[in-house]
């Protein structure tokens, strides 16, 4: 007769992270926060682990999603992106969160810049309700919030002319 697995037997499961699969040993029940954290992705922070503050945002199949209520396991097949990857879109807010007084603490950042990266590629003309609609989701307590929406427009002010010059060839 099967021996039954243990609820806290490990699973391997394929993630492809940054665009680099790797097969990880996790438990069934082990979040997708915590498995990217425990594999040295440390970027993606963990605020409130109730999928409320935004702050575990990655981009799965290139939308936000909360990575302290996903499993590790259910982000087999589907491609992840982190703080620590390279999407273009990255470069750009980072710069415009610097330049526009969006840092301060820093902790919610990872989480607001996969967040305007998922919104960007998705929506690259979103109006500015529309930003401040999605930014809204996350929560930070140090700028209120008005200096994220900024940087998000400006960042999406400066990919629009390379949009355009790539739809043009």
């Amino acid at each position: 007769m099967e021996r039954w697995r243990a609820e806290d037997d490990p699973v391997t499961c394929a993630l492809d992270v940054n665009g680099r699969e790797e097969a990880v040993s996790v438990p069934p029940r082990r979040t997708l926060a915590d498995a990217l954290r425990d594999h040295g992705l440390t970027g993606t922070r963990l605020g409130c682990e109730h999928g409320v503050c935004g702050a575990c945002t990655v981009l799965m199949d290139g939308r936000p999603v909360r990575s302290c209520l996903a499993l590790a396991v259910q982000a087999e097949g589907s491609p992840i992106e982190t703080i620590e990857g390279d999407a273009p879109e990255l470069g750009m807010l980072r710069r415009a969160f610097d330049e526009g007084g969006a840092l301060q603490c820093g902790f919610c950042t990872p989480g607001f810049l996969m967040l305007a990266a998922g919104l960007l590629r998705d929506e690259p003309d979103a109006s500015p309700e529309r930003v401040r609609e999605v930014v809204s989701s996350n929560l930070c307590r140090c700028t209120g919030g008005v200096p994220i929406v900024k940087a998000v427009l400006v960042a999406q002010r400066e990919l629009a002319p390379r949009r355009s010059a790539g739809s043009a060839r």
